[in-house]
């Protein structure tokens, strides 16, 4: 299995070497005066792309040395704007920093890597990589979603993407023939799926889905914000776009917004958002990239961890009488657990959702009696926090009333396992 991976992510990493500068601006510049100027130089410092662990990747922040120090922690470039050469070419590599950053450009090679992909593209956040992906269809666009997603971009989908001509059919992606029965023949660009999905952590076989979407025409794209690459790499699965809310995670520490699209290939669709990305102005700032490409050194250890310590929590409280059931794919009575023992590796996640016996008002109670778990949005950061979404969601959702949704951190499990305890005593 590793074999294969490493031999997909050099494919890929030669075809990427070869191909022109990712910022759009500077592919404008290369179409003014072609062959004349190299605009893809070799950078300051450099990310060696060999047959590494994922982990040794992660680990060494891509094992790029400043050249200039060789500082094993790189330098933040904060330049918003760059000397031209006498001629006025831009022989160097970079522009404007509304379209391109050194330090943006290096987190997007790692998690490239991690995701054995040919490019990526990182933004200001979660939805402005899910807009931007959804934006970037050719129009008239039919889309399928998963009624089991974020409810953030789920509100997106009904209320706003009628307006740029992106209608929505909503599915239980969970199930290969309902994904089937929505496609609409040349109609039908996108498949998106979310798995394991907020907040009932409903499993799509994703093979099944990449199947589907490439016999309409379609493209496949996963959220893969739960799965991370540590335990899922879905281009592996046939999909073309891998998204992630890297707020979550990939940083994990809970102090940066952002978020990523990554692609099969570096064409198409890539350049398309490429150019969105740049023309909306929605590039992730420096700083907040360089804090991104901190958190993924941990990102294996903190997963795993995670990971492990959900699986005890969701083990140890099957048959609590205050608890009606634990959702979590890595039980076995879970619907989806073969297809997530299939497509996961090392894990299942470390998120995991209760039903409490007692509804709404026991939910609610339950978490305002908690003191090691934080009532907070967000997850996958070291704290470990709880939500009750129904009531975040508010009118309209799917969400369970009776559902609490916990992110694991990296606390001690006895510690967590006992604050549950005493909440629902």
């Amino acid at each position: 299995m590793h074999h294969v991976k490493f031999a997909r992510v050099n494919a890929v990493s030669a075809r990427s070497e070869a191909r022109p500068p990712q910022s759009p601006v500077l592919r404008l510049i290369a179409d003014d005066r072609a062959g004349t100027a190299n605009l893809h130089p070799e950078p300051r410092y450099k990310t060696e792309r060999t047959s590494r662990a994922s982990e040794t990747i992660a680990a060494q922040g891509g094992g790029a040395v400043d050249a200039a120090t060789g500082a094993v922690v790189p330098p933040i470039h904060l330049a918003t704007t760059f000397v031209r050469d006498a001629d006025n070419q831009y022989r160097r590599g970079f522009c404007y920093g509304r379209s391109d950053n050194a330090t943006v450009r290096q987190t997007e090679d790692v998690l490239t890597e991690l995701e054995g992909g040919a490019a990526t593209l990182l933004l200001a956040s979660g939805m402005a990589a899910a807009a931007t992906t959804f934006l970037a269809l050719e129009r008239p666009a039919h889309v399928i979603a998963p009624t089991a997603m974020y409810w953030g971009l789920c509100q997106w989908l009904v209320e706003d993407a009628p307006g740029h001509g992106i209608e929505t059919t909503f599915v239980d992606a969970g199930d290969p023939k309902a994904l089937a029965n929505a496609v609409r023949p040349g109609l039908t660009r996108l498949i998106w799926i979310e798995t394991p999905s907020n907040p009932t952590w409903t499993i799509t076989d994703i093979g099944a889905a990449a199947r589907i979407a490439h016999a309409a025409g379609a493209l496949f794209a996963v959220d893969s914000t739960v799965s991370t690459p540590v335990l899922t790499q879905p281009i592996a699965f046939g999909a073309d776009l891998v998204l992630h809310s890297a707020t979550k995670y990939l940083n994990g520490h809970s102090d940066v917004v952002a978020g990523a699209i990554v692609f099969a290939e570096a064409r198409g669709i890539h350049e398309r958002a490429a150019r969105l990305r740049t023309m909306l102005g929605s590039i992730v700032g420096a700083f907040e990239a360089a804090l991104l490409l901190r958190g993924m050194r941990t990102l294996h250890v903190r997963v795993r961890h995670q990971s492990r310590s959900a699986m005890t929590i969701a083990q140890h409280f099957v048959g609590h009488p205050a608890i009606a059931s634990v959702l979590y794919p890595g039980l076995a009575t879970h619907p989806g657990h073969a297809t997530a023992a299939a497509q996961m590796r090392g894990g299942f996640g470390g998120m995991l959702s209760l039903r409490l016996a007692g509804g709404e008002a026991a939910a609610i109670a339950v978490a305002a009696r908690l003191r090691v778990w934080k009532r907070a949005t967000s997850l996958g950061g070291v704290e470990s926090l709880v939500e009750h979404r129904s009531s975040i969601e508010g009118a309209g959702s799917p969400c369970p009333p009776d559902l609490l949704r916990l992110s694991v951190g990296l606390e001690a499990i006895e510690d967590l396992i006992a604050d549950l305890e005493e909440a629902l005593a």
